[in-house]
């Protein structure tokens, strides 16, 4: 498979005796340095060392490259006789992805799985976002990997993309601060970080083959502001292209997006990489200013070669990329020489990935206070599938190896509490019961472990079962689950619950209701589901999310009380699917057969194009998830923003201020409840609309509270450029602010404003590349 690149890698290290032994690189050299590499070397550095899959053709699939890290999904070719080494690419995000085990090696290479990207999106603590980035840094440090392949940070354009639960938020503010907040956690320990997917990477349906038309103004404001206020707020080492096309060009193509908007309009420096196997003309990728094409292939490593030779590819592009790879190189811990342990602290690990958990925890229902379960809570029933086989994320690039999981049965024991082992034991049987019967993948199938499994059918204990425990127990408690993954979308079928599924909340809350009983629904999913049909029936309803390794303990510590949740959802909850704009140019996951050349190599059967497969329209423009619900007039299941506590909070003298270059915002926050608790502080913004259709309002800064003791206020500060205030116009090319009267609404959700104030705020233009520009819809 490698015969053209190992014959290369041979032939420089044949140069090494007559190449001038001082001449090492360094971080003053560079331009010397890529003056003395040969063609040759040149090529193999802007590709990848390739996949140990032994296929040439594999395509869209999940890392591994082993000769370094075993288990990192890729590195970049070392050139010793320039003194380049290696860089070690490895997964993420929700931990680093390395393999556990190696042969012939008694030691273990775990590491911490942290709770997916929904859910730190949902703390809205940046400060705790960048504690979380700095204990993965660290461990992508000890490990020996030199640059983490995440955060990912794509808009959730619509419930149903499958990689919504490591994606952020519907809102590119929420979604930029978040994934830079984790930025420089990971890159305070002197590793690098890959933003991706670069951009509009909105449904995995046919994800490198389909065109994402978009409109200028949404894609600017809407799919790319995220990416800028990242880059421009923690300088990402790196940033990974997208698989998918942008107005008819691969992402990776673009020069458009790599050059003008990304380094021209946001002063990036960085290094650009590929997704793995992403794009198709190696040619427009050298052209565009995609530095690095991993995991690298010899069709690519030889079409560059022949390109400079036949002119088809400027080697001036070539140099300016290998310049940009070489600034990156001198930046990592193995050009530095760092002697990694192998032994990063997990245990300190584990401590941050539960107390971050808990804080990302949303209550969405709790009527009577039926949560903190009360003192006299000391048995209880648990119901549910994955109430002990927890979900604790996401397949495919964002599974993380780890040591253990703590099941909500564990973390409930572990709090004190006594589980009836009756149930306990009819789970077990039946879980066991749907292993045994499971069909083994298909030998060979490369795909087997990436693919997200399917969930058995949720089991409902008889009737008899059910009355007897609410007898017995003091409360009981039902998780619902979902699996995450990439690779597919999701299906209407897994937004709705299914019979069984209501059909257990519906008779356990009928038996122990009846008797004085809470019941409680705890969420072990990674997206969005439907709720409004059932929401009334349990007592309290608890989102977990998919709260990594610690899981059962992070739940277990807000049932009890120990904690207060304070998290807020980053993305709406609809009554029904169909109420998302974007539902009218959704993939129906449903209706398109899985086509395995989508990720393998193999030729492609020419067919008709179809539309949300070949192509997605984006025709709600800028009206993505509340600002279209808002626009309107729909009702919702939850507002974007929601989240309960176990205490409450006033809001009171709001003050702004212009100084020309920002407004500050300052308002006045009170526990007026009785127990502890945090609260976010969310700023919406309504501007003038005489030139430009403009959304109702728009989220442009927030805050979260220290933890606020009964009857304690603290003052709370947002301040937000004046730019930040801008809408695009495209005939102007140009973020513009219109003049006029703003009103700054300040509450604990979209949906509900506590104080307003407005101020007047004169005009301001920026004018940037004119590019991109809108395309007619297919």
């Amino acid at each position: 498979m490698r015969k053209n690149v190992i014959f290369a890698a041979a032939a420089v290290g044949m140069l090494a005796s007559c190449s001038p032994k001082e001449l090492k690189l360094n971080e003053k050299n560079i331009d010397k340095i890529v003056e003395a590499m040969t063609l040759e070397e040149k090529a193999l550095l802007v590709t990848g060392v390739g996949m140990d899959s032994g296929s040439e053709g594999l395509s869209a699939t999940i890392g591994a490259q082993a000769e370094l890290v075993p288990g990192a999904a890729g590195s970049t070719h070392a050139i010793p006789r320039l003194g380049i080494p290696s860089v070690v690419l490895s997964d993420g995000p929700a931990g680093l992805r390395i393999n556990p085990t190696r042969e012939g090696d008694e030691n273990t290479y775990y590491c911490t799985h942290f709770p997916i990207g929904t859910l730190l999106a949902s703390t809205w603590n940046q400060e705790l976002i960048e504690q979380v980035g700095e204990s993965i840094g660290n461990e992508t440090l000890e490990y020996g990997a030199d640059v983490l392949l995440a955060p990912a940070l794509n808009i959730h354009r619509n419930p149903l993309n499958g990689r919504n639960f490591e994606y952020y938020s519907e809102d590119p503010v929420v979604a930029g601060k978040t994934a830079a907040a984790y930025v420089r956690g990971v890159q305070s320990n002197g590793v690098g970080t890959s933003i991706k997917h670069f951009a509009a990477n909105s449904q995995e349906t046919n994800r490198t083959g389909v065109n994402s038309i978009i409109e200028t103004r949404a894609l600017r404001e809407i799919y790319l502001r995220g990416f800028e206020i990242t880059v421009k707020e923690s300088d990402p080492w790196t940033v990974m292209t997208s698989y998918n096309k942008i107005n008819g060009t691969y992402t990776s193509e673009d020069k458009e997006l790599i050059e003008n908007i990304l380094r021209d309009d946001w002063g990036y420096k960085g290094t650009v990489m590929t997704d793995w196997y992403g794009g198709t003309d190696v040619n427009a990728q050298v052209w565009a200013g995609n530095d690095m094409l991993q995991p690298g292939r010899p069709t690519q490593y030889q079409g560059i070669i022949d390109g400079v030779n036949n002119g088809s590819i400027d080697v001036a592009d070539l140099d300016r990329n290998v310049k940009r790879i070489l600034n990156l190189v001198v930046r990592t811990p193995r050009f530095k020489g760092y002697q990694y342990s192998n032994k990063p602290d997990l245990q300190a690990h584990a401590a941050v990935t539960r107390q971050s958990a808990v804080e990302g925890m949303v209550l969405l229902e709790n009527k009577n206070n039926a949560l903190p379960l009360s003192k006299d809570v000391k048995n209880v029933s648990v119901y549910g599938l994955t109430s002990y086989d927890m979900i604790a994320g996401g397949t495919g690039s964002g599974n993380v190896n780890r040591a253990y999981t703590v099941s909500l049965l564990d973390g409930l024991k572990n709090a004190g509490y006594s589980v009836n082992e009756a149930i306990k034991s009819e789970y077990s049987s039946y879980l066991a019961k749907c292993e045994a019967e499971k069909k083994a993948a298909p030998a060979g199938d490369p795909l087997a472990s990436f693919l997200p499994p399917s969930l058995p059918t949720e089991y409902v204990p008889s009737a008899a079962t059910i009355a007897s425990s609410a007898k017995s127990d003091d409360a009981a408690i039902i998780t619902i689950g979902r699996i995450s993954g990439e690779f597919v979308d999701r299906t209407v079928a897994d937004f709705n619950l299914s019979k069984e599924e209501k059909d257990l909340i519906s008779s356990v809350s009928k038996a122990y209701q009846a008797l004085g009983k809470k019941v409680v629904v705890v969420l072990n999913i990674g997206g969005v589901i439907e709720t409004a049909s059932w929401k009334n029936i349990p007592d309290a309803i608890l989102l977990s999310w998919q709260a990594g390794q610690e899981g059962g303990n992070s739940i277990a510590d807000v049932l009890c009380g120990k904690e207060s949740p304070s998290g807020k959802l980053p993305m709406t909850w609809p009554i029904n699917f169909t109420d998302h704009k974007s539902s009218e140019n959704f993939p129906r996951a449903e209706a398109f057969e899985l086509d395995l050349s989508t990720f393998m190599g193999t030729e492609k059967v020419e067919k008709e194009p179809v539309e949300t497969y070949d192509w997605t329209n984006h025709k709600e423009g800028i009206y993505v998830g509340y600002r279209w619900f808002d626009k309107a007039g729909i009702e919702v299941s939850y507002p974007f923003g929601y989240g309960l506590s176990y205490t409450s909070f006033e809001y009171s003298n709001i003050k702004l201020e212009n100084d020309g270059k920002n407004i500050s915002i300052s308002v006045d926050v009170k526990n007026s409840g009785a127990a502890v608790g945090k609260e976010v502080v969310e700023v919406y913004v309504s501007a003038p609309a005489a030139t430009m259709d403009k959304p109702v309002q728009e989220l442009k800064g927030y805050a979260k509270t220290a933890k606020l003791a009964a009857g304690e206020s603290e003052t709370v500060k947002v301040v937000i450029p004046i730019a930040d205030l801008a809408s695009f116009n495209e005939a102007a090319s140009a973020w513009e602010v219109e003049a006029g009267n703003y009103k700054f609404n300040v509450g604990s959700s979209s949906r509900d404003i506590r104080v307003s104030s407005e101020i007047e705020i004169a005009a301001q233009s920026e004018k940037v590349s004119d590019v991109m520009k809108t395309v007619a819809w297919k």
